[in-house]
């Protein structure tokens, strides 16, 4: 009997063998630098978006104090006192739902590159006005421009995400999203507390200057270059993210041939939450400061929307009924924390992963556009209604938002399709099946 034929180390097929497989190795290496280096640039956007969310609740105060805006000079923001803090929240998203509306034809008619380099520029304009602000006008425009810039990177940051990764790395790079988001409202909370108002703003330059470079740094999507007929630039920008000596053949072939949850997203409260988080520890008589800065710390961790606020709602009705007042400052803060968490683990970031995933290359620009503008809809109605909750019935608020937060459950079970493992192509047919 022959016995088989074993290549030693030294043997020329073996050693051909071994060099092949590290040549792929190489290239898979490259090729991966190149998509996180790429998600590095676009999650800029998204931190960007967090400096932009962070920013009105340690600054409240010392902007009102050092503008001496009364009644009369800023009836644009300051009505009455809850209208006072409502509007100078909600016109940020009143901004990201002009972003929004637009965001989709922009992504589609100047690439992913394009719209984010724009949204990059409009956050940028926002932040100096802020700076420069010295009465309501200028404030207002610095903040409708950032919402804009918010509006149109809350569409095309994940989009982009999810056209250039392997769908081996999708999820989890598209994740990062969220958690930029988070670490830039985070970051503001923070240092919001030690800094002015007007150097809080200059910080939110150092993220889209970052951007703007790192964009000449990066390939266009794939998908959008072959969405639009070209060919050549298209097969250089998938061969330059998946590595060189890569065979694109297949990927190639396949690429040519959440309004629901962005709902249940935000009525769910969290803009309520993140925007006045420091009047709701001041309110539960907890330190605003302390609070904040734990509130960030612990944002990207955590379950339990509901429960969070159940927990939240029974603080505020043990103090309204003056019942065991010992424990309501604890109570608050760890319903808002888990809320926080919570939110920051799954509805967060979720929606937008499946946003980027499930709409149709065809149809990607219009349909996230409606997505995007009904979660900035939802951003703009939660934030400005907050106080008028609250002063209505301040636990009947979470009482409210976790109803609905358990109805959102209930959605994601019946009606969202799982995408781990598939790539976008295998998604759409498994929707049209």
């Amino acid at each position: 009997m022959e016995e088989p034929l074993i290549l030693k180390n030294d043997h020329p097929a073996a050693t051909a063998s071994v060099e092949e497989d590290g040549l792929q190795q190489k290239s898979r290496n490259e090729s991966l630098w190149m998509v996180y280096l790429s998600t590095f640039v676009a999650v800029c956007g998204s931190y960007v978006f967090g400096c932009c969310v962070g920013f009105s609740s340690p600054t409240q105060d010392a902007i009102r104090e050092d503008l001496s805006l009364s009644l009369a000079e800023v009836e644009s923001i300051i009505l009455l006192r809850y209208v006072q803090y409502s509007m100078f929240g909600s016109i940020l998203t009143f901004g990201a739902m002009i972003g929004a509306i637009t965001s989709g034809s922009l992504a589609d008619l100047m690439g992913r590159k394009g719209a984010m380099r724009l949204s990059s520029a409009f956050c940028a304009a926002g932040w100096i006005a802020i700076y420069f602000a010295q009465g309501v006008v200028a404030l207002d425009i610095g903040r409708l421009a950032t919402g804009y810039g918010m509006g149109v990177f809350s569409y095309v940051v994940p989009v982009f995400i999810s056209e250039i990764a392997p769908k081996n790395l999708r999820g989890a790079l598209a994740t990062l999203n969220q958690v930029m988001i988070c670490g830039g409202a985070s970051v503001s909370f923070i240092i919001g507390t030690f800094l002015t108002w007007r150097a809080l703003a200059l910080t939110g330059l150092i993220p889209c200057g970052i951007l703007l470079i790192g964009l000449f740094l990066i390939p266009e999507s794939p998908r959008w270059l072959a969405k639009r007929g070209r060919q050549k630039e298209f097969e250089v920008a998938l061969q330059k993210l998946r590595g060189k000596d890569a065979d694109i053949v297949e990927e190639a072939a396949e690429i040519k041939i959440g309004v629901g949850l962005m709902v249940a997203q935000q009525f769910g409260g969290i803009n309520g939450v993140c925007f006045y988080v420091s009047n709701i520890f001041k309110s539960a008589g907890f330190s605003p400061s302390v609070g904040t800065i734990t509130y960030a710390i612990l944002q990207v961790s955590g379950s339990g929307l509901v429960l969070a606020c159940l927990i939240t709602g029974l603080s505020f009705y043990l103090k309204v009924n003056e019942l065991a007042l010992n424990y309501v400052p604890a109570m608050a803060v760890t319903g808002i924390l888990l809320y926080i968490g919570s939110f920051s683990a799954g509805m967060g970031a979720v929606p937008w992963v499946i946003m980027s995933e499930i709409f149709p290359i065809n149809i990607k620009g219009a349909a996230g556009a409606l997505a995007t503008l009904v979660n900035w809809f939802g951003a703009w109605a939660v934030s400005y209604t907050y106080n008028f909750l609250m002063s209505w019935s301040s636990y009947g608020t979470f009482l409210v938002y976790a109803a609905i937060n358990a109805l959102a459950i209930v959605f994601v079970i019946k009606v969202v399709p799982e995408t781990k493992g598939r790539t976008l192509e295998q998604i759409q047919a498994a929707i049209n099946g």
